[in-house]
């Protein structure tokens, strides 16, 4: 089981155990799904592409410091540097953030090149 889904599973139990969780708490943990979201999309779209977190930067145009940080989720990502992710990686990123959803989607579709001339 990942860490996402055991931290997932607890928070349900905490839940259904009658634990009330804070509005502070509750952005937070907001912001770490977000984050956590990113991480997971650079990760999968690096490795589609065979790529090294230095090679990806490379191509993003950031240091492998910038690409460790967003794929450990520890970068809180800027207009910038999502444009910076898309381009280098070849792909076209994708947020959808639904109020209703728990679970935000991240997604970064790669850019289909016509080889036919």
């Amino acid at each position: 089981m990942s860490g996402h889904m055991k931290l997932k599973t607890l928070r349900e139990k905490r839940l259904k155990d009658g634990y009330q969780e804070t509005s502070e708490r509750a952005l937070e943990r907001r912001e770490n799904l977000l984050a956590m979201a990113l991480a997971v999309a650079v990760y999968n779209r690096r490795k589609e592409l065979g790529l090294t977190q230095t090679e990806a930067a490379d191509r993003c145009d950031l240091d492998q410091a910038k690409i460790s940080r967003i794929e450990g989720s520890d970068a809180v990502p800027t207009l910038p540097l999502l444009y910076k992710l898309s381009k280098g990686l070849d792909a076209t990123l994708r947020i959808d953030i639904d109020i209703n959803d728990e679970e935000p989607k991240i997604i970064l579709t790669p850019h289909e090149h016509n080889t036919a001339a």
